[in-house]
């Protein structure tokens, strides 16, 4: 992806099953969960570069000792640190050889049977370290200690928070990972209070009751009764001080999480494919969580799935599949390839299917898969084009003829290299731009001038900044006679509210270009029509919303959206001819079929919080004009 873009956070759960010297006989280690941590964070580094942290909950300790240890870092090598600062207080071990277990536990932080991680990406200007998950909420109470770490998002913070206060509570700031935690943790103090006054009447022992207490605590009722009026996506996961622990799903589906179990160990994560190589598993053996289901561990070591809140339909985010998560999992990386395959026939009308004149290639790096569908699919183009060819000739087939008939072959180069990652001692803007441009190097030699197409292919265009100030201009260079880029997504038309950082409509290039179309065909008084229509629905129930800002979009046909967009983008002075072609909202659900999150794309949000933010975005765009 050219444009920058902030995306959902990952999780990394691990329950042990076993006692911790079962994996020092079997395994040679105490630290047999610690590396298991460490693989599955690692593998899941794209989805968090801002921030990571960990947090150890030991189980059953006497009292007196420790039992749950945490460490974060916002550091730009966060894993690294938390994992050295984990590894350091690890190695008092090496001066303890004859160590038993009962010693390890009550003397070695972070060796334990109870792992949670997470790995951050964040809002701009939310980068403080108390941000960083895990984040806790602490109590003398075993059963009251709440540990929380999530990929999510919620539309309706600022409600969740005036229901906070209303009950009494005075929570320390607005965002949404605080009002999270004090929330699910009302209601684990409510569930240990209901429980220690039902068995106070029939035992005296207090010691035994909190004992009795924590075997109790019912997580998906809790659960239940601290989400129900969460509006937005979201992965929760979460450890409780007397060793519980669980994953929570949104009801849609929209934030992903993926689970395997053995009789060894319980292990959860953004994403399949990191389970797969943490643990050298199955593909068929990591399952998903389904839309509104948590997994929930018990102390024992037991797990159930359980249908928290109700099933609503299906809305998975979309973009993992495009660009966010690993292309190493097997389903994602047919989708990506099918998503190149798809625009096969958009990419020959724009060549005029002149493909002995074309030169195919990609933005490096995370467009390369599509890149491979793209190839496979003007390939079995060319193969079909040279049968009907060789039919037509029959009886006047020669063997010359034959020959330059089958030696035809796709052009494919790599023109785009990522040169470098900038850096901003540059201020002013001039000079700037001009190093911009050279984010991004070229291959030189492969092109003919004034003669070949050249068909680039990116994972989305958001912005169009870096296409604008660098690509287009490194690839004019070439002098090619004409420029295609293609984008394996669809027009980004509207902002997301549950997780990606893409929430000014102002900045999309496909809803600048609508604008600029709707001033030029003298239809500017659709603009207001709008803004009035956004307006007349600020102040109405969550349930009645419609997202008017579609109006904007309707005069057009995507094909003129794009042609505009192409317009906007080139630079001045540029020689090539310039193209865009867009993914399909068909072609996108025809390759991604069990992901059909596209709001971003279609406007179609499934909760009423993210129809109430997008008219709440054109206001704020028509009134501050971002």
């Amino acid at each position: 992806m050219t444009d920058v873009l902030n995306h959902e956070c990952g999780i990394a759960l691990i329950r042990l099953r076993k006692s911790l010297s079962y994996y020092k006989e079997k395994y040679g280690s105490w630290n047999y969960g610690i590396q298991r941590l460490y693989l599955l964070m690692e593998k899941q580094h794209n989805r968090g570069q801002d921030g990571a942290g960990v947090a150890a909950l030991k189980l059953n300790t006497p009292v007196g000792i420790p039992y749950i240890d945490r460490t974060r870092s916002n550091s730009p090598t966060s894993i690294r640190d938390v994992f050295d600062t984990i590894n350091e207080a690890v190695s008092i071990i090496e001066k303890h050889p004859q160590a038993d277990e009962a010693w390890i536990k009550a003397n070695v932080p972070y060796l334990s049977e109870l792992y949670l991680g997470h790995l951050r990406y964040c809002a701009p200007g939310d980068t403080s370290l108390e941000h960083v998950h895990p984040v806790m909420r602490s109590s003398n109470w075993e059963s009251r200690n709440l540990v929380l770490a999530g990929n999510f998002n919620l539309t309706n913070a600022n409600e969740i928070f005036e229901q906070l206060v209303e009950i009494g509570q005075h929570p320390r700031d607005l965002s949404d990972t605080v009002t999270m935690l004090e929330k699910i943790g009302y209601f684990l103090d409510k569930e240990n209070e209901t429980i220690y006054k039902e068995l106070r009447e029939k035992e005296s022992d207090k010691n035994a009751i909190a004992k009795e207490v924590a075997k109790r605590i019912n997580i998906p009722k809790v659960l239940q009764k601290a989400t129900y009026r969460f509006d937005g996506g979201y992965a929760i996961g979460g450890l409780i001080g007397n060793g519980d622990a669980f994953v929570l799903r949104d009801p849609h589906g929209i934030r992903p999480a993926f689970y395997y179990a053995d009789d060894e160990i319980v292990m959860v994560a953004s994403e399949r494919p990191v389970i797969q190589t943490t643990l050298r598993v199955h593909t068929s053996t990591v399952k998903e969580l389904m839309p509104g289901e948590a997994i929930i561990i018990k102390n024992d070591g037991s797990y159930s799935i359980e249908q928290v809140l109700p099933s609503e339909k299906r809305s998975a985010c979309s973009f993992e599949r495009i660009y966010f998560s690993r292309g190493t999992d097997k389903s994602i990386y047919r989708e990506r390839k099918k998503l190149g395959e798809q625009l096969v026939p958009q990419i020959l009308k724009a060549i005029n299917y002149d493909i002995d004149n074309a030169i195919f290639s990609y933005i490096p790096n995370t467009a390369e898969t599509a890149f491979f569908g793209m190839v496979k699919g003007i390939e079995d183009f060319m193969i079909e084009d040279k049968k009907k060819e060789i039919l037509a000739l029959k009886e006047k087939l020669t063997d010359d003829v034959l020959h330059r008939i089958i030696s035809k072959r796709l052009r494919a180069e790599q023109i785009a290299v990522k040169d470098v990652k900038l850096r901003t001692f540059i201020t002013e803007d001039s000079a700037r731009d001009d190093m911009v441009e050279h984010v991004y190097d070229v291959t030189y030699g492969v092109v003919r001038r004034g003669t070949d197409s050249l068909v680039i292919i990116d994972d989305s265009i958001v912005r169009g900044t870096t296409l604008r100030q660098s690509i287009l201009k490194m690839l004019d260079r070439l002098e090619p006679k004409k420029i295609v880029v293609v984008s394996s997504a669809p027009q980004i038309r509207y902002p997301d509210y549950y997780g990606i950082e893409m929430t000014h409509l102002g900045e999309f290039c496909a809803f600048r270009a609508a604008i600029a179309l709707l001033k030029e065909s003298n239809q500017a008084h659709i603009i207001e029509e709008v803004y009035h229509k956004c307006k007349a629905q600020a102040e109405l129930s969550n349930t009645t919303f419609i997202n008017h800002v579609k109006d904007i979009y309707r005069p057009f046909t995507p094909e003129q959206i794009s042609a505009k967009i192409a317009a906007m983008l080139r630079p001045e002075g540029m020689n090539a001819e310039v193209e865009l072609v867009f993914q399909l909202l068909e072609g996108l659900h025809a390759a991604c079929p069990d992901n059909n999150g596209d709001w971003y794309f279609s406007g179609d949000y499934p909760t009423p919080g993210g129809l109430k933010a997008v008219n709440n975005a054109f206001i704020n765009y028509y009134e501050k004009g971002k």
